[in-house]
């Protein structure tokens, strides 16, 4: 049974941290909504709201110009001489916009608008000139606005353009709302920007700390609440950092400090004389307590992207599937496209890809033969670079899928006949991670392991 962890990784450690920028955040765009949703309802406030407010003034001041116009009309026609009435009506018809026409019973009459402002037209124009004042929109297919008076016995229709009377238009209205409305979302955007701005700054550096990248540290200024999540953000960067520094001057020196003493004892059981049984029995636990410390110190050592480069990993797999190909207890079976190209550390993935061609050596044997099967695939797909590794062995059971990658599980039913302590899987689930890969461990129909691994090209 397979001693080392084999479980297949949660969605949770296969996610791809999201890529977040001014317009794909949620934030951003709840804040500009809200923002843009109460601006257009303080503006549908404030025009109804003018509109009703400037009704009485504005219609008492129409009105009152409509008054002076009819009487002034009306004077300077009682009072002009009769053969000069034809050039005032001309002039006034040139130069105010204002005609006159004579009231006839068969006149083709159309009401006014019914709306608040014309009302309060009406009812003052009425006050002021009297009750038998008639209004009308049309007459005889003329539209203008028309107010009947009359001369001595004579009633005459006073028409002024409609322009004169009626507020801005309904188009014009929409003109001005559309502009101020644009002018208010594009403020809303700068507003919401300014308000987002630190906390997309904070987040991208929170996804470089968490990839392992040196994030550059946050500007402290601004409000205070920004500004004191910025110095405590800082402040946790350099302690991670001095953290990361202790570590590996820990892992160092426990490499120094437990190997030396190792291979000095390696040498004095070589050098002793012992029974021979017993000296191979020494040498195979020494051999294991340095594998096993090797496992410790790879699982504990930090991310370190700094190192990474380009380099060609087809080359790499041939290499690795050459030297396994010579064992004896190998068979090694490998098909790996030209020309794959990732950037990483080639030391890890080279020393994952040995471990994983180790375990399989070990439990995933073919049933009745005295050596292991080993597949070895490479390809490339889109902007994704694949490695598959299969062997013919028993596989695993499916109800212990679960606890695949789990550090320091072993599967193995004989525990004391496995080495290792159960970080196999671990430390290969780590480097893929740092590689920023996906892996996937599942059970062939056939018999054995397939393991999957993808990492982007770019």
């Amino acid at each position: 049974m397979y001693s080392f962890p084999m479980v297949s990784p949660s969605k949770s450690q296969q996610a791809t941290p999201p890529q977040l920028s001014w317009l794909s955040s949620g934030l951003f765009w709840r804040t500009f909504f809200l923002l843009a949703f109460l601006i257009a309802v303080s503006m549908a406030a404030w025009v109804a709201s003018f509109r009703v407010v400037e009704r009485t003034p504005r219609g008492e001041q129409i009105a009152a110009q409509v008054v002076s116009i009819v009487t002034i009309t009306q004077a300077a026609l009682l009072h002009s001489a009769p053969a000069l009435r034809r050039e005032l009506l001309l002039d006034l018809a040139d130069n105010q916009g204002i005609r006159v026409y004579p009231r006839e019973d068969n006149d083709n009459t159309q009401a006014l608008p019914d709306n608040g402002l014309i009302k309060v037209v009406e009812e003052n124009v009425r006050a002021k000139l009297g009750k038998d004042t008639q209004f009308a929109g049309r007459v005889n297919d003329i539209r203008g606005f028309w107010v009947s008076f009359r001369i001595e016995d004579d009633d005459y229709w006073l028409m002024l353009e409609r322009e004169r009377i009626e507020r801005a238009s309904g188009i014009q209205w929409v003109g001005w709302i559309t502009v101020t409305l644009l002018l208010s979302l594009l403020g809303a955007v700068f507003i919401t920007r300014l308000i987002n701005q630190p906390l997309a700054r904070l987040s991208a550096a929170a996804r470089a700390v968490a990839s392992g990248k040196r994030a550059a540290p946050l500007p402290e200024k601004g409000p205070a609440e920004i500004r004191v999540a910025n110095q405590s953000f800082n402040q946790m960067v350099q302690d991670l950092q001095k953290v990361e520094t202790d570590r590996a001057m820990i892992l160092a020196g426990i490499s120094h400090d437990l190997r030396t003493p190792s291979a000095r004892m390696l040498l004095e059981v070589e050098m002793a004389k012992l029974p021979e049984e017993s000296r191979l029995g020494m040498q195979s636990d020494l051999t294991q307590m340095e594998a096993i410390i090797a496992q410790f110190l790879d699982y504990a050592r930090p991310a370190d992207t700094r190192h990474f480069s380009r380099f060609d990993l087809s080359a790499l797999l041939e290499r690795v599937a050459t030297e396994a190909a010579r064992q004896s207890d190998i068979k090694m079976i490998s098909t790996i496209a030209p020309d794959l190209n990732i950037s990483g550390n080639q030391t890890e993935i080279m020393r994952m890809i040995n471990n994983l061609i180790e375990n399989s050596r070990r439990y995933g044997k073919t049933a009745g033969k005295t050596y292991t099967e080993i597949s070895l695939t490479a390809s490339a797909n889109a902007e994704k670079i694949s490695i598959t590794l299969t062997d013919n062995g028993i596989g695993l059971p499916a109800d212990q899928i679960h606890y695949l990658l789990q550090p320091f599980t072993r599967l193995d039913d004989a525990r004391g006949q496995a080495s290792g302590a159960g970080l196999g899987l671990a430390i290969v689930d780590r480097v893929i991670q740092r590689h920023h890969g996906q892996l996937e461990i599942l059970n062939r129909e056939t018999g054995g392991l397939i393991i999957s691994m993808t990492f982007s090209s770019a």
